[in-house]
């Protein structure tokens, strides 16, 4: 949301940019493959034989509270924007759909324009979808931000459009960040809801313009929540042609000196430079660095929706394996606390003891004692002296028997869904996957998502 530095006329007076690299790039007119939606049914059907029983047998979501949906594992892969206020997130939506001077154009301003948290995504019509509606509908993947309460459901909303690339992609604009605002003064749970999206997105464009490059308390939270998903973080310096060249330098340098401490990997974080917005570049700017610039974020995104189904099969595996780490804990408990009860114990301080001390009874070693089990996949400890504070012992079976005469156990079909059944529908879709285009002269960008 912004208006532009550099004009100092009428935006709407400006010329207008060629938008066909953007159809071309983004594939707007090819039609969703038949292939995507046979391994989707596929995989929902490994998740509903082989996870959910034993996450419900263990009650996982109460443990992370990352609940998987039906619609979650069935939805477009999901580009969330986040970054200050003002700083051109909305444009870049609009830009990117071709909605400027459309009745379906989201709307920006030079003060913080979107309170709210908007869900940009393929529909028959345009409509409005109020957010309890889209919370209270079950086969959409938002009925786990429920828990947010009213608060966060009033600023919550849809929008249904009929649009090509809606139909490989789904974006979410958030409101901006504000440094001096007390997160209670937004009347949610601002970085609670935030977690949420950014557990779920596909690809994170964080973006910034050359007068909001401070680093506040809230930015700082932000980073520390995407701890683990660097490879989806997309840094984006916008409005460049705003500055000249040497100034745009400058800018870049700042940039990268205020985010790379807060990024904390060996390799320093992509940054994009350009104007994401449906106008002419300004006069005397770097017009063919911008759109080279804009032409590599394209293929990133390009990257993330072809993509769709190997991200969705690695995060479901991944999903599995902390279930079946968390069940593995569960069980050591049982185990341990039934070793330690004897006839004159009282079962409370028995159980107790276990929890507030797992060292002492080698929970956690026992676990990472498995040879397929990674110590940086343990949950914490004291998250287990809040899940038994609600989830008494009693409520729970050891693994050895939840087994049954025809079903099998649940541990085995877990252990078969992660090293045989993810792995092998992985494979399949990498084989039927389309034949490589004829090989031009110039070299393509690796694909870092794409195993090599």
């Amino acid at each position: 949301m912004f208006i532009h530095c550099q004009n100092t006329g009428d935006a709407s007076g400006s010329a207008l940019r060629d938008r066909s690299h953007i159809e071309n790039m983004l594939e707007v007119a090819t039609e969703p493959s038949t292939e995507v939606s046979g391994a989707i049914k596929k995989l929902l059907n490994i998740y509903h034989k082989a996870i959910k029983p034993m996450e419900d047998a263990f009650k996982y979501n109460e443990l992370r509270q990352h609940e998987v949906t039906d619609g979650e594992i069935t939805s477009k892969p999901m580009v969330l924007f986040l970054g200050p206020w003002s700083v051109g997130k909305s444009s870049m939506i609009n830009y990117l759909l071709g909605l400027h001077g459309t009745s379906q154009e989201l709307y920006t301003g030079a003060e913080p324009t979107t309170s709210e948290y908007t869900v940009i995504m393929h529909g028959d019509k345009f409509r409005t979808i109020e957010g309890i509606v889209m919370a209270a509908d079950s086969s959409r993947s938002f009925s786990p931000l429920e828990k947010f309460g009213q608060g966060f459901l009033e600023r919550f909303v849809g929008i249904e459009m009929s649009h090509k690339l809606l139909e490989r992609v789904t974006f979410v604009d958030t409101p901006g960040i504000i440094e001096n605002r007390k997160q209670q003064e937004r009347g949610y749970p601002y970085n609670e809801v935030c977690q949420w999206f950014i557990d779920r997105a596909d690809l994170i464009f964080l973006v910034f313009d050359p007068t909001k490059l401070d680093v506040g308390g809230e930015l700082e939270m932000l980073f520390r929540q995407m701890k683990g998903r660097e490879s989806q973080i997309r840094l984006i310096l916008n409005k460049a042609d705003s500055l000249s060249t040497q100034d745009l330098m400058r800018v870049y340098g700042a940039l990268f000196w205020s985010m790379a401490p807060l990024i904390n990997v060996t390799e320093p974080p992509r940054v994009y430079v350009s104007s994401f917005w449906p106008f002419d570049y300004a006069v005397d700017t770097s017009r063919d660095l911008f759109m080279k610039e804009e032409i590599s974020l394209l293929e990133d995104l390009n990257q993330v929706i072809e993509n769709q189904i190997e991200n969705k099969i690695a995060f479901i595996r991944q999903h599995a394996i902390r279930v079946r780490i968390h069940a593995l804990l569960v069980d050591r408990y049982l185990q341990t606390y039934h070793e330690k009860l004897g006839w004159f114990g009282d079962p409370h301080e028995v159980f107790q003891d276990i929890v507030n001390d797992p060292d002492k009874y080698y929970i956690f070693k026992s676990i990472l004692a498995k040879t397929n089990v990674s110590k940086f996949d343990l949950p914490d400890k004291e998250a287990y002296q809040d899940f038994f504070g609600v989830n008494p012992v009693s409520h729970f079976k050891q693994l050895s028997q939840l087994c049954g005469w025809s079903g099998g156990c649940l541990l085995e079909k877990i252990e078969r869904a992660i090293s045989h059944e993810l792995p092998s529908l992985l494979s399949g879709v990498g084989k039927n996957s389309d034949p490589p285009a004829p090989a031009k002269c110039e070299e393509r960008p690796k694909n870092r998502w794409r195993r090599q």
